[in-house]
């Protein structure tokens, strides 16, 4: 899938990013690590936006893209084969957000640098961190399923599901704060929490399953951490029968949930155009290039950062966020099985 960075709002924020980076840095190895193959944005948004970027920022820089699915061992063996293979910063999304603090250490002990990306670590200060802001994502996708229980008359007291990321994930931690933070000031109660092992689909499926056997008709709703729960959520909820379904939260705005939006099977999502934070992290890694410090927007885990924040997606304003703004295309998403349906919000005539 081709990246959509170039198009509307992304292609103003882009240009922004880039715009403090000289060209014709001198020759130098990045290396861009990503943590999993569960959820696809790494492949078809992340990588290619920091790549897209470091052509812009540094055309003679080599980038190496590797992949650990989500096994942390084999991330850490993949950090140091890129630093044998001379790389000078490495652009790192952890599998293990404690493990990666030792990652840290000995490419400091290396004088190399390391810009934490998605997922933070919070044990040891990187040189610089990049990500959206996940406990705002977790508040947001949480509140915006609390206020539509509220608007559609779903009386105080009713239950809901908590699916939060992976428990080895920083970045988990923080989207599971925002949903406690919203959750806990509601007037709704929460069922049954679950921290999803490598945010894997099928496990949120199979604890999905589970509490419908337990809950029944007392699920009012699910917060689901990321679109990938949220899809194994779905799934366990259309397996049981459960008609109609309660609304499911979810994160990242993939194509299999804009469909599910667009089919009413899923509640919300997370607007991320990933290429946005890669453009960021490609001008930081740029900045240091050029033996500078980049400037800090603000800070977490005594770590110098850049939070971007994102948009939620619901039924009502995807055309607006997803289609006007060139995030996707009708020709992607607006598939046979969803044809009649994208008729209906407008997206398509």
């Amino acid at each position: 899938m081709k990246s959509k960075f170039p198009l509307a709002a992304a292609s103003l924020a882009a240009t922004t990013l880039l715009a403090g980076a000289a060209l014709g840095q001198e020759a130098a190895t990045v290396a861009f690590l990503m943590p999993d193959q569960a959820s696809t944005r790494y492949e078809e948004h992340d990588f290619p936006g920091f790549k897209a970027a470091m052509e812009k920022l540094c055309p003679k820089c080599t980038v190496i893209y590797q992949n650990a699915n989500a096994d942390a061992t084999l991330q850490q063996q993949q950090f140091n084969s890129v630093i044998t293979q001379g790389a000078k910063i490495v652009v790192l999304d952890p599998v293990d957000s404690a493990a990666a603090a030792g990652l840290v250490q000995m490419a400091h002990s290396q004088d190399v640098k390391v810009i934490a990306y998605d997922r933070p670590i919070p044990d040891t200060p990187a040189d610089y961190y990049v990500s959206f802001d996940n406990k705002g994502i977790g508040q947001a996708i949480a509140q915006s399923l609390v206020d539509h229980l509220k608007a559609s008359g779903v009386a105080a007291g009713a239950g809901v599901l908590q699916i939060n990321g992976s428990p080895t994930d920083a970045a988990a931690g923080l989207i599971r704060d925002g949903i406690d933070a919203a959750l806990d000031g509601s007037e709704y109660k929460t069922l049954a929490e679950y921290d999803t092992p490598e945010w894997a689909p099928p496990k949120a499926q199979e604890f999905t399953a589970g509490q419908i056997n337990r809950f029944g008709a007392d699920i009012k709703g699910i917060v689901a951490a990321n679109d990938g729960t949220a899809g194994g959520a779905i799934a366990a909820l259309k397996a049981a029968g459960v008609d109609p379904l309660p609304p499911v939260t979810g994160n990242d705005a993939t194509i299999a949930a804009l469909q599910l939006i667009i089919a009413g099977d899923q509640y919300n999502t997370i607007s991320k155009p990933s290429e946005i934070v890669a453009a960021a992290a490609a001008n930081v890694v740029a900045t240091f290039l050029k033996g500078e410090t980049p400037e800090p927007k603000t800070s977490l885990y005594d770590t110098p950062s850049e939070l971007f924040v994102p948009a939620v997606v619901t039924r009502e304003n995807i055309k607006a966020e997803i289609f006007d703004k060139g995030i996707q295309t009708p020709e992607e998403i607006c598939t046979a099985d969803y044809a009649d349906a994208c008729r209906e919000l407008g997206i398509t005539k």
